[in-house]
């Protein structure tokens, strides 16, 4: 991995340690408090916090720390221009991209709220590079019907080109969506790369403005956009359609298809269950201060708890309280076709409580849009909720019978608006 680091990673890692420092500083001083309190001593105004010399003591530790991180964000500012002229790390390799993703899935709205280098921005990638959405390719490098493929949770796009396990445990090249729908129906691939860990209405909105600029600027007429999105991304698809009819953006008149691959559209049970740390862990004053370490995962995991969408729904209290389902119902999107892709681990004759257990992370129920409540019940069609089996959630990523589910699928419904 050494061959991957750049020097800005290396400020970025600086700045990371010392918040890293700071917050074991701070979960130290809450056990110490909280002992402190169950012998009678008496509690300062915040319950978390020392007083006296134990507490002169934790703020001369914080101190020094972000004293010693402020002067090493300043050396390797410096240093940065003179590193940088002697490396020749690629900006994007896999494996820093890999690294970078899953980094980005748990902290990144903290990341970006820090300003920190290792924030993906969200980007456009065409033939292995990024594109500007306001100078595509030209005309003679693409076409008028594009498929914008929107990966998942702690991800990035070069991970559609991915390799799969066979049934005899050896490793094979696995099928690139985008690729393969290029060479059998003509379509322009278009990968979508950005930070997993912001809130999924933020990233639907910027998806939403990134796609009006793209088409403004397409060099031949678009007639056919389709996104086949993984997980995380159909949650964010469906979050920028929205956005964009709320908005009054019209690149969605040109959308007439949706892909939806292990989609957690009613949220994914393992969010829930890291409510329920939040749960455990603050039932003691023991281990009440260990809590802040469940609360590090990222605004993008806590939406995945129902699935939420709109900005209004993460509007008011703690995100990590635990509470009901409050999203506003928002229906599959208005003359655009939807197929739901749902994967199973279990055989086709399992028992029924297996085959529910769903790919892993996503359940069936949830992936095909199904709920108790009507209306938020997504209306996909009998024809377009397709189930695998013996499949996992990161097979839908590259498995050649998902590939063939979905290009017959677009086959035979080549679009919805004409």
């Amino acid at each position: 991995m050494a061959g991957h680091v750049r020097p800005s990673d290396l400020r970025a890692a600086a700045r990371l340690a010392t918040q890293a420092t700071l917050g074991t500083s701070g979960i130290v001083e809450g056990v110490h408090q909280s002992v402190w309190r169950t012998l009678g001593a008496p509690g300062g105004a915040q319950s978390d916090r020392t007083r006296g010399l134990t507490g002169l003591v934790y703020r001369c530790v914080n101190g020094i720390t972000q004293a010693v991180g402020a002067g090493l964000d300043t050396a390797l500012a410096r240093l940065e221009p003179l590193l940088g002229a002697m490396d020749a790390a690629p900006a994007d390799s896999t494996q820093r991209l890999a690294v970078l993703a899953a980094l980005n899935g748990v902290i990144g709205d903290r990341l970006q709220a820090d300003a920190n280098p290792l924030a993906l921005p969200m980007t456009l990638q065409f033939d292995s590079r990024t594109i500007d959405p306001d100078a595509p390719p030209p005309a003679g490098a693409v076409g008028g019907r594009l498929v914008l493929l929107v990966h998942g949770l702690c991800m990035n796009d070069r991970q559609w080109q991915t390799w799969r396990t066979a049934a005899d445990g050896s490793l094979q090249p696995g099928l690139d969506h985008g690729q393969a729908l290029a060479q059998a129906q003509g379509f322009t691939p278009l990968y979508l790369r950005y930070n997993t860990g912001r809130p999924i209405c933020d990233n639907g909105r910027e998806l939403s403005a990134l796609l009006q600029r793209l088409l403004a600027a397409w060099p031949v007429p678009v007639d056919d956009l389709v996104v086949v999105a993984h997980s995380m991304g159909g949650l964010v698809t469906r979050s920028a359609v929205h956005q964009a009819q709320q908005a009054g953006q019209d690149w969605h008149q040109r959308l007439t298809r949706i892909v939806f691959l292990g989609t957690p559209h009613h949220g994914a049970p393992l969010e829930r269950a890291g409510n329920w740390v939040d749960v455990l862990l603050g039932s003691t004053p023991w281990s009440a201060p260990f809590g802040r370490l469940a609360r590090l995962r990222s605004s993008g995991i806590t939406d995945l708890r129902h699935g939420t969408l709109l900005a209004g729904d993460r509007a008011g209290g703690d995100r990590f309280a635990r509470r009901a389902d409050r999203r506003l119902p928002v229906p599959l999107p208005a003359g655009v076709a939807c197929l739901a892709v749902a994967a199973t681990l279990a055989g086709r004759r399992s028992r029924v409580a297996e085959r529910l257990l769903g790919d892993g992370l996503v359940p069936l129920r949830s992936a095909l849009g199904r709920h108790d409540e009507p209306a938020r019940a997504l209306a996909f069609a009998a024809h377009a909720q397709k189930i695998v089996y013996r499949t996992g959630h990161m097979q839908l990523l590259s498995d050649p019978a998902v590939g063939r589910i979905v290009s017959d699928w677009l086959a035979q419904h080549p679009t919805a608006r004409h």
